[in-house]
Parts: structure tokens; C-alpha cells; sequence
């Protein structure tokens, strides 16, 4: 028996409201969803599974109308579905009484249920949202459900407030697979038996990387995954350690080589260290226009000479300054000492 196992879609969803590339992103969420689908149909997988959060709110009978149609697509492929925190299922609303016209079935909310396709002797169990949080851990002493059959777990969750997942608990509990859903980012929890795949495409600058879905054999008791990679494009955080040397043009271009050599198509966070000249500004507004860049921290100092400033002025406000932020080690205090410096060296009040 074949599977696909994807989570974490999030149809519906329009990444980084603020930003020009939003609807290019929600766009993309829905393509990568389709390539999805091309890629179960090429495959003829047995099943599609979908752990949680298809969509990024409770989806009306238009949404489900159309995720119904694309995945009537899929000619060899059952699809199971769970709903998760984001598109859980409330009383009367359409995902509770929807009839998927495909070979879909969209498991029933607040309770585990089983789904068995005896052609390829396997049954899934699984549990769908009713609401929005689950602080108890709801998979407590479940089980397989068939003897001599494939068993596979569907279950969104695994935090404190979405169901907290005793994983060595459900791991022990006789399941062929464990397909996650919940965690946007691709974990194997157990090797080839238990897994995240991960969001589709990634959804915040938070999402850094590849992101993909999970594709499985079980055969002859033995379960056998792969992760692979399918979104458009990746959040990157691109260091950069910038030398006293560089002109602010120079750190433009050296930042536009690196853009180009990584991907023009990803979303770029630059986070600028180390030493800048004095008086050294660039000019980040063509970089800005060129690529996808989410934001720029800077967090470089320019190239003072701290001992000597210290020296010169331990007797005054500066020195104070110098010595109290000097021996804290995060990013606030780091940018402190360079502004104060600065507006104290502009001001000339070091009193």
C-alpha cells in the first residue's frame, strides 16, 4: 500500500498581509497544493492523507466544493481527511454536512473514527477538530483498530494547547503509521513509522527551508517514508558580516551576488554584523525593489575603538554607558551602545 501524507495547507491563507508578494503567496499555496494532487495521480497512490489545516478557516460550501472537484481528479487515490485547529468543524456547519462527491471522506468531528478499505486491507483512524483548542490529550490509550491490516493514525497536535501527543505512548501502540499534522516544520518523530511533513509551502518568515509532504509504502508489516521538498519558494535568513572596508555600495553588490547565487525567488531576511565604517549608510531601497526581502536587521556597530572611548571617558556619562552595555551580550544592548555612541560622538554631550 502506497501513501502520500501532507498537513498544514492552509488554502484560503494570504501570507505577509503587508507585503507587495501576499497574493503571489496565496497563489502559490493553492499551485502547490494542485501539484499535490499531479503528483498522487502520476504516483497511483492508494491513499492521499491529510492531517489537519486544508484550510486556513473553517472552510463555507464554496471552498469545499472546490477542493471536492480537484480531488475528484485523483482516479486510483482515496483521500482521508482530518480537520484541524484551523478549519475545525462546528455543529451544522458546511464541513459537518458536506457529501464529498470523490472518493473523500472527511472524518467526523470529536471522536475517533475509522475509515477501512478492504481492497487494500487498511484502516485509517482518525480525529477531527470540533473546536479551536484540545488541552487534553485525546489520543490516550488508543490503539490499532484491525488485526491483520494496516494501521494508520491521523491525528493533528502536539503542543500544549492541540492536543499534547504522548508520542513513546503512540508510538508503542501498534500503528503501522503515525501521520502528524499541527508542526509546520518536517520532523521524523519515529523513523519510518511516525512523521511530520511539515506546511506545503512555508507561511511565515519564521518557515525557513524546504517544506514538502511525506511519501510512504507499507509492505509486508514494514513502512518505508520519504520527505520530499514541493514549495515555490523559502524564507532564507541571509547573514552577512560586513568589514569597515566596504563602501555602502560594495555591501549592496556583495548582497545581491549572494541573492542571486541562493534564489531569486525566495524571501530573503537579511541580518547585517560585524564592523561599518563610519559614516557608511547604504542604500537598501534598489535592493528592496529587486527582491523579496521581508526586512533587514542591522545589527553592526560601527568601527570604534571601545577601549580607548571607554579610557577617555570613565569619568563621564559615555564611559558609564560604554561599561554597562558593554558586558550584556544580547541584540537590544548591542544596538543601544551603537545608537548612544553615535548621538553622544554627534551631540558632543558626554557629561
Amino acid at each position: 500500500m502506497r501513501f502520500i501524507h501532507a498537513a498544514d495547507i492552509h488554502l484560503g491563507m494570504k501570507p505577509d498581509k503587508d507585503k507587495a508578494w501576499s497574493e503571489m503567496r496565496a497563489a502559490e499555496i493553492e499551485s502547490t497544493f494542485d501539484k499535490l494532487i499531479d503528483i498522487a495521480e502520476e504516483r497511483k497512490v492508494d491513499l492521499l492523507l491529510l492531517a489537519g489545516d486544508v484550510f486556513h478557516t473553517p472552510p463555507d460550501m464554496a471552498q469545499l466544493k472546490n477542493l471536492d472537484y480537484r480531488l475528484s481528479k485523483l482516479t486510483a487515490t482515496r483521500t482521508i481527511i482530518i480537520a484541524g485547529n484551523h478549519d475545525y468543524i462546528e455543529e451544522d456547519s458546511a464541513s459537518d454536512i458536506y457529501s464529498f462527491e470523490s472518493n473523500t471522506i472527511l472524518l467526523p468531528r470529536d471522536c475517533f473514527s475509522n475509515a477501512y478499505m478492504e481492497d487494500i486491507n487498511t484502516c485509517v483512524t482518525g480525529f477531527s477538530y470540533g473546536m479551536v483548542e484540545y488541552t487534553q490529550d485525546v489520543t490516550e490509550n488508543m490503539g490499532a483498530q484491525m488485526e491483520d491490516a494496516i494501521n494508520i493514525f491521523l491525528v493533528h497536535g502536539g503542543d500544549e494547547t492541540h492536543i499534547p501527543i504522548d508520542f513513546k505512548e503512540i508510538a508503542e501502540a501498534g500503528f503501522d503509521y503515525v501521520a502528524l499534522g499541527h508542526i509546520h516544520k518536517p520532523k521524523h518523530m519515529v523513523k519510518n513509522r511516525m512523521a511530520y511533513p511539515g506546511s506545503l509551502e512555508p507561511l511565515d518568515c519564521t518557515e525557513t527551508g524546504r517544506r514538502g509532504f511525506i511519501y510512504g509504502q507499507c509492505l509486508n508489516g514494514e513502512t518505508r517514508i520519504k520527505w520530499e521538498p514541493l514549495n515555490c519558494r523559502s524564507y532564507i535568513n541571509l547573514g552577512f558580516e560586513v568589514k569597515p572596508e566596504y563602501s555602502g555600495a560594495q555591501i549592496i553588490d556583495i548582497l545581491c551576488r549572494q541573492i542571486e547565487k541562493m534564489g531569486t525567488e525566495n524571501i530573503y531576511r537579511i541580518l547585517l554584523q560585524g564592523n561599518i565604517g563610519n559614516g557608511v549608510k547604504p542604500d537598501f531601497s534598489q535592493l528592496k525593489l529587486k527582491y523579496n526581502i521581508y526586512d533587514i536587521s542591522d545589527n553592526t556597530m560601527f568601527e570604534y575603538n571601545m577601549d580607548k572611548l571607554l579610557l577617555d571617558n570613565e569619568n563621564n556619562l559615555m564611559g558609564k554607558f560604554i561599561k554597562t552595555l558593554s558586558e550584556a551580550d544580547d541584540e537590544i544592548s548591542r544596538k543601544a551602545l551603537k545608537y548612544g555612541v553615535e548621538a553622544m560622538l554627534a551631540t558632543g554631550d558626554k557629561r
